[in-house]
């Protein structure tokens, strides 16, 4: 099988368009790090710190989504460098490497997805124990989930 200069060219685009999305992943994690940062100092709640393992595992595996995608670039790179110097059977071998590289990103990707989710579930499940314990679901606050209860809620009515 012959290749040529333009098949491990696809893969910069490719590989530009999964840097985009790798990064607004970790500056959404960032972000995230520091308002639970912030909630676990006011409450200690016990959600927060399932929270921050599960997005100390989110931000490694997108360090490692980006540092294979960075290794199959570099390795596209020098496939094309083979390919153009003439030696097709390196050419094709090191452009082989690079979609392995590129697929286990796409991998970790996958994996770092499902951790989201189960970051999700942490917060459901912190919703449901609110309700539970006869809080009022139009009162939560969700983003910081406060806890407001029917005794606070009938101060501020009595107050008014």
């Amino acid at each position: 099988m012959e290749i040529t200069l333009t098949t491990p060219a696809i893969l910069f685009s490719t590989v530009s368009l999964l840097y985009v999305a790798y990064t607004t992943r970790f500056v959404a994690i960032s972000n995230l790090i520091r308002t639970l940062k912030t909630r676990f100092e006011l409450d200690h709640e016990q959600q927060v710190l399932q929270q921050i393992a599960n997005l100390r595992t989110r931000v490694l595996l997108i360090r490692n989504m980006q540092l294979a995608g960075i290794i199959s670039l570099i390795l596209s790179s020098i496939s094309m460098v083979f390919i153009y110097i003439g030696n097709q059977n390196a050419g094709f071998i090191v452009f082989g490497l690079s979609l392995l590289f590129l697929i286990y990103s796409m991998l970790l990707a996958a994996r770092e997805i499902w951790i989201s989710v189960e970051s999700l579930n942490i917060e459901l499940n912190s919703i449901q124990e609110l309700s539970k314990d006869n809080i009022d679901d139009g009162l939560l606050i969700t983003h910081n989930i406060k806890k407001i209860t029917k005794k606070t809620k009938e101060i501020f009515d009595d107050s008014h």
